[in-house]
């Protein structure tokens, strides 16, 4: 992910737009909505919610929520010769971060009512719960006709051409615990829309997780209590 690059290139091509404008739209709040990518996320990293409250000219109050799905980055992704299906090997529990965030945007440069580029620094701060949940494999029985499902055991599940493929969907998620960690987050926003009303654009910056201990999500591997990651955020919403 060419985060720097690309927050190189667009922060001049902000920087010129910005220069042009001089009439600014006023608001006093704002709510969005995004698709987040990062480096210890898959394909889609999460969803992040904000809320946000304009205290003067420059400066925002803000309230974030962000629901995230946690990769080790030694997960190894196999293909049972069994049944062709896609399965974790290694891999014991996911993780689930619930972050919440109490924050201030600071309004760099100010976009016109209908063109340009409006750019903030964004900086966050709070708690993350963590839900640690079983990972479930389903696996060979008595029988070639018999299945069971059990969350994985390095020690136990030795052999690879044993297992069939995950478990259901949602499965272990009763059973799963919580750990207590906190989050802060610093980035660079870039509001692109072109409606008064509405919010397009996108966010890239640097967050970091700690937790109380480290979490077991591949027991083989070594596992991590602090999560340093790099992200971009596409949102949209609303201002008023």
């Amino acid at each position: 992910m060419r985060i720097s690059a690309i927050f190189v290139l667009l922060s001049a091509f902000a920087l010129s737009a910005s220069a042009q404008t001089q009439d600014s739209y006023d608001y006093e709040s704002e709510f969005t909505w995004g698709i987040n990518k990062n480096t210890y996320g898959g394909l889609i990293g999460g969803f992040v919610f904000k809320k946000a409250r304009k205290i003067n000219d420059r400066l925002l109050e803000t309230y974030g929520l962000e629901l995230m799905n946690v990769k080790h980055p030694q997960e190894s992704r196999e293909n049972s010769t069994s049944t062709g299906n896609f399965f974790l090997y290694g891999k014991s529990n996911y993780l689930y971060a619930i972050r919440l965030q109490y924050g201030r945007d600071l309004i760099l440069f100010k976009k016109a009512p209908q063109q340009g580029v409006e750019i903030k620094f964004v900086s966050a701060i709070g708690p993350t719960i963590g839900i640690v949940a079983p990972y479930y494999i389903e696996l060979r029985g008595s029988s070639d006709f018999v299945t069971i499902r059990e969350q994985y055991d390095p020690k136990k599940h030795t052999q690879p051409s044993d297992i069939y493929g995950p478990g259901r969907l949602f499965e272990g998620l009763g059973e799963s615990k919580i750990k207590l960690g906190a989050n802060a987050k610093a980035a660079i926003n870039f509001e692109l829309g072109t409606i008064k009303s509405q919010v397009t654009g996108f966010e890239a910056g640097f967050l970091l997780d700690a937790y109380t201990s480290k979490i077991v999500m591949v027991p083989t591997a070594e596992n991590y209590a602090i999560y340093p990651t790099l992200f971009f955020t596409l949102f949209y919403g609303s201002r008023k």
